[in-house]
């Protein structure tokens, strides 16, 4: 199903880096630092919406929406002093990613990042890991303007890698970013991760999915690339 791909995009937070902890963590921060109390977190709802969005957008919908902080512009600057530190330093790839880079990038596939995490931040983590080689391209949301909810970002590292749609594969953890890849006649990869949602819908959209307690690895074994 994925054979003789020319081209793969990948996401980053959840699918090529283990991150999305870190909502939990700034959460609780906030909790702290502007509620004085522990234990804060969003409703379900916003805690899924605000994954999708750029961090800017994000930390506006919750300030707006909870009244946390003078404003988002506050909260974003909370955000970004935690995972300026956490990229830099402690951001650790997934199992299987290594060996799953080096293997793409053996048989000439050409590889691009699109993250909904801001540039600068994609960079911290990709020279911390020291994966860059692997990639053209670093493309994010934040630049852009438009989140995974619509193509933008999909077409744009398309036109980056120099491959047609139906040559290339979308990796990632979120069933919203799936759904988007698909309908513009992507193949995807649909990677489990414990702290994002919407597992049920993204095995049923995706081409393939990595199911807990998998890694890309089982791409490589099982000969699907």
């Amino acid at each position: 199903m994925l054979k003789n791909i020319k081209g793969a995009i990948f996401d980053m937070d959840g699918t090529l880096v283990d991150s999305l902890m870190l909502w939990d963590v700034l959460w609780e921060k906030f909790g702290v630092k502007f509620l004085n109390r522990t234990g804060f977190r969003p409703s379900e709802e916003d805690d899924k919406i605000v994954r999708t969005k750029t961090l800017k957008d994000a930390m506006g919908h919750i300030h707006s929406k909870y009244d946390i902080g003078n404003s988002g512009e506050e909260l974003l600057a909370t955000a970004n002093e935690l995972m300026i530190n956490f990229y830099s330093n402690d951001v650790e790839l997934k199992k299987g990613v290594s060996e799953f880079l080096e293997y793409c990038y053996a048989k000439g596939i050409r590889m691009c990042i699109a993250s909904a995490t801001d540039i600068s931040l994609i960079k911290l983590a990709v020279n911390h890991l020291k994966i860059g080689k692997y990639f053209m391209n670093i493309l994010s949301c934040a630049e852009i303007g438009k989140g995974k909810d619509q193509p933008d970002i999909y077409i744009k590292a398309m036109e980056s890698l120099g491959v047609s749609a139906e040559d290339i594969c979308v990796f990632e953890d979120s069933h919203i970013a799936i759904d988007t890849a698909d309908k513009i006649q992507m193949k995807t990869v649909g990677i489990y991760d414990k702290y994002n949602y919407g597992q049920e819908e993204m095995k049923k959209i995706a081409t393939v999915y990595i199911a807990e307690g998998e890694t890309l690895e089982k791409l490589i074994d099982n000969n699907c690339i």
